[in-house]
């Protein structure tokens, strides 16, 4: 039986937090950002480390036998700090990332590597975006754009955008209604992965609107990384 503690707030995560228990004593950290998030099995830490130090800390005072970061692709603060807190440490650490999603014949996707680089290249000018709460103020206030948000929660602050509040996963049939209902002619998206919001995509495509995908940041080069909860459970009952 290992000590094992998860880096979490995604699906991924809570389905290895329920594979590995009871097996292994299992302890998932939330970053506290949703104000009602899905609880995985086992002990739950909610609330920020304070940066590597912070979590190295935490990690010297609840010893533990391996780190696995399965937090969000674009949680890059978090995985930089993950991994040089297991360098502090000497802990084993492990990243779970789900693949990004491929594009498919008849979709017509931009790239760019910022969401500032997305509010300057906007084809169109009723934009949906679903890049989350905390990106909103990159985009209000660009000219001559109107603009619906989803987000899980409210926007800290007031924007000048209309914001649904929605929580995954979600159908292609409700996609294309909420597209069409709203004229949308630009998707702006993360390139996350997974199933549970992948319908925009695919609603995208029917319809014909261009898709602005944020690329994924870099992943830190000392740290292991698999794309499945399968690779993840098999590496922590190998680690030693």
């Amino acid at each position: 039986m290992k000590r094992v503690f998860i880096l979490g707030g995604t699906a991924e995560a809570r389905e290895l937090a329920a594979r590995l228990h009871p097996e292994h004593v299992v302890v998932t950290s939330l970053a506290g950002r949703v104000k009602a998030p899905r609880l995985p099995v086992g002990a739950v830490v909610i609330g920020g480390f304070g940066g590597s130090l912070g979590l190295a800390r935490w990690l010297w005072e609840h010893p533990v036998d391996v780190v696995v970061d399965a937090t969000h692709p674009f949680a890059a603060r978090m995985s930089e700090a993950a991994a040089e807190a297991a360098g502090m440490t000497g802990i084993p650490l492990l990243g779970l990332r789900r693949p990004g999603w491929t594009q498919e014949p008849g979709d017509d996707w931009r790239w760019v590597s910022s969401l500032e680089e997305a509010a300057r290249s906007l084809p169109g000018k009723r934009v949906f975006l679903t890049t989350g709460r905390r990106s909103l103020p990159v985009f209000d206030g660009v000219p001559g754009v109107w603009f619906l948000a989803r987000s899980v929660d409210p926007p800290d602050d007031p924007v000048s955008m209309e914001v649904v509040l929605s929580r995954g996963p979600y159908t292609l049939d409700g996609e294309l209604a909420l597209m069409r209902e709203h004229r949308i002619d630009t998707l702006v998206t993360k390139d996350s992965g997974g199933e549970l919001t992948r319908a925009k995509l695919r609603a995208a495509r029917e319809l014909g609107v261009p898709v602005v995908m944020v690329r994924r940041p870099p992943v830190p080069p000392e740290v292991p990384y698999v794309e499945t909860v399968a690779e993840a459970a098999d590496w922590v009952d190998g680690v030693a």
